[in-house]
């Protein structure tokens, strides 16, 4: 190679480089300003310490120490995706929630979770599992927070934060005891329905795609009259109930500890997209007394009230960005809007105040205004300032009524005239029937779930103490005799002071 070849190779790859530089984005700090190096730090002579005056050092550090946002107390580990609703009748005679019309179509985020164990637990622990959906409607935001049971442990919000304890890691070990949990329960025999369906195959779902979910408690539709019913929401899978046994939990494990995440977020990509129908149950309010136990105790069922299916979800886009958008979704039940109000659930009514409050905890004030929870209507709230606001409070009016720039209230979105009677008291639920649930979800599973139902829940409760194990046992022998015969042969317990402490509980 001649002289003059070589040069000219050297000059136009010196071109080309020069050429792609100008065209590669500049790497920036967070105030826009260009970084010079960020591949050494700045230091005081070549075996100096590290200055302080290097922003750039300080400002990675601070904003990698800072990447996580508090873990969520319960349902910290989960997954989401968009899609849409489609209303398939027009329920305006039932109530004012617009996306209750014939054919209207809403956008929806759902976040499907694990109740219990944390951010990175696996997928196959023994876990109610969260279903969670935020309708982007006209009227603003609703959430529909749900699980995949329809019941829950408890009746009353005030003993939540003791539940969750119980449930949690021994706060001295870290480590998972179950017996903690029972030695909990064995207090409330509320549980005994719930406690069942856990420990049975329907505690570890084989995939988000194939479980259904349920609002648990029961809300109200008012229509533009005021008239109100009582109604509990039920998403039914398309794609066929499936659970993983015992060996089958043991077996994915070992494969894959994110195999409920994954099946969700392979489906969608390929286009295959899961698909939901929506039911109702609804109660008038006078049929509330028609029942041996309360129906707004979320401990129980509607059994023999019929469904009603009323439209469909499809799950069709996964989240670009996981932190963004299924971390920092902030659920709450006290996201309502007109048509839809809270029952006089008490556990519902606790959770009124607890989500929207750890939203705010872990995301800031403004949470709402992000993107994935910000509202696809106007909004206009007065809210002033606070972490991340990106501008609610405009001009100078932060306040209201104002005639300098009006904000008005609207009708349809009062509260709904609801009579009540009595004293402030602090008494349990009155009509309570704690077993007979329990016992009509045994008799409903098949002979091999029922054997799987009573060797998981068995071995469990053979390590809690013989106090507590006998108690919890009962629990269960006063739903169903063979249920409980069954779980006191696994858990060598005494059958006859099983039946003893059965005897004298009352249903």
């Amino acid at each position: 190679m001649s002289k003059t070849s070589a040069f000219l190779g050297l000059a136009v790859s010196a071109t080309l480089c020069t050429t792609a530089l100008a065209q590669t984005p500049t790497l920036t700090r967070d105030n826009g300003a260009p970084v010079g190096d960020n591949q050494n730090s700045q230091t005081a002579g070549p075996n100096g310490p590290v200055l302080l005056q290097d922003v750039q050092l300080l400002q990675k550090l601070q904003r990698f120490d800072r990447e996580r946002v508090p873990e969520r107390v319960v349902h910290a580990r989960g997954t989401g995706a968009y899609g849409e609703f489609v209303a398939l009748e027009d329920l305006s005679d039932l109530t004012r929630a617009e996306l209750f019309r014939k054919d209207v179509k809403t956008p929806v985020f759902v976040r499907f979770s694990s109740v219990v164990h944390g951010l990175q637990s696996p997928e196959t622990l023994r876990d109610p599992r969260g279903f969670a959906v935020k309708f982007y409607t006209t009227q603003g935001n609703w959430d529909l927070v749900g699980n995949n049971f329809p019941t829950f442990f408890i009746r009353d919000a005030i003993k939540f934060p003791d539940m969750v304890h119980a449930f949690k890691t021994d706060p001295s070990t870290n480590l998972d005891d179950d017996r903690r949990r029972f030695d909990f329960f064995a207090f409330f025999p509320e549980a005994t329905r719930t406690l069942t369906q856990l420990y049975s195959n329907e505690g570890t779902p084989a995939s988000y795609r194939q479980m259904d979910g349920n609002s648990v408690h029961a809300y109200k539709f008012v229509n533009d009259a005021g008239q109100t019913h009582y109604v509990k929401f039920n998403w039914r899978t398309r794609q066929g109930r499936k659970n993983l046994d015992p060996a089958e939990v043991q077996a994915v494990q070992g494969r894959d500890y994110s195999h409920m995440t994954r099946d969700l977020v392979e489906a969608i990509d390929r286009g295959d997209f899961p698909k939901w129908d929506l039911y109702v149950q609804l109660l008038k309010p006078e049929d509330l007394a028609k029942f041996d136990f309360d129906p707004l105790d979320a401990t129980k069922i509607w059994p023999d009230v019929p469904s009603r299916k009323i439209g469909e979800l499809t799950l069709n886009r996964n989240p670009e960005n996981v932190f963004q958008e299924t971390e920092q979704v902030a659920m709450a039940p006290s996201n309502l809007i007109p048509g839809i109000e809270p029952s006089e659930d008490r556990l519902l009514q606790g959770r009124l105040f607890a989500y929207a409050d750890t939203q705010m905890y872990r995301i800031g004030a403004n949470a709402l205004q992000l993107p994935v929870n910000r509202p696809r209507n106007t909004v206009l709230t007065r809210n002033q300032d606070g972490t991340l606001n990106s501008g609610q409070t405009q001009g100078s009016v932060n306040y209201q009524p104002s005639r300098l720039s009006p904000a008005q209230e609207s009708d349809a979105a009062r509260a709904t005239a609801t009579p009540v009677s009595g004293t402030v008291q602090q008494r349990a639920i009155q009509r309570q029937q704690n077993f007979k649930q329990a016992g009509e979800l045994y008799r409903s599973y098949s002979p091999k779930e029922r054997a799987d139902l009573i060797q998981s829940l068995g071995s469990e409760l053979a390590r809690v103490n013989e106090d507590t194990r006998n108690i919890m046992l009962s629990y269960f022998y006063k739903a169903d005799p063979e249920y409980g015969q069954g779980l006191a042969r696994v858990a060598k317990a005494d059958l006859n002071k099983v039946r003893a402490l059965a005897d004298k509980l009352q249903d």
